[in-house]
């Protein structure tokens, strides 16, 4: 009997929390600061392997080239919109959708109106 106590005290003793000291400096902000230590150093180590094996992924900018007319187009609605601000909001609400670039020819056309 006397080794079935001598058991049951060694398992309570093996599932009790760990945790410092009561005499240990700091107290419970000792405590506090280690577990949140553990913490940060955790999730530093999850971040460094999903950055490790995670895709790398480029700039949508190097994906797609600009063409000349689109370079031109997208100049010609900056200048649009500047210089008549009433032409380019009412061309604004169709650029996203498709079919809805105006024509670079369109564009100098109403530029040319303002001069």
């Amino acid at each position: 009997m006397a080794e079935r106590a001598l058991s049951e005290e060694a398992v309570v003793a093996g599932l009790q929390d760990i945790r410092l000291p009561e005499d240990a400096p700091g107290g419970v902000i000792a405590e506090m600061l280690a577990g949140a230590g553990l913490g940060l150093s955790l999730a530093l180590l999850v971040g460094l392997a999903l950055r490790t094996f995670a895709p790398v992924r480029g700039p949508a900018a190097e994906a797609a080239p600009v063409s000349g007319e689109t370079a031109r187009r997208r100049a010609l609605l900056l200048e649009l919109r500047e210089r008549r601000p009433e032409v380019y909001a009412r061309l604004r609400r169709d650029l996203y959708r498709p079919g809805g670039l105006p024509d670079v020819a369109a564009l100098e056309t109403e530029l040319a109106r303002d001069a």
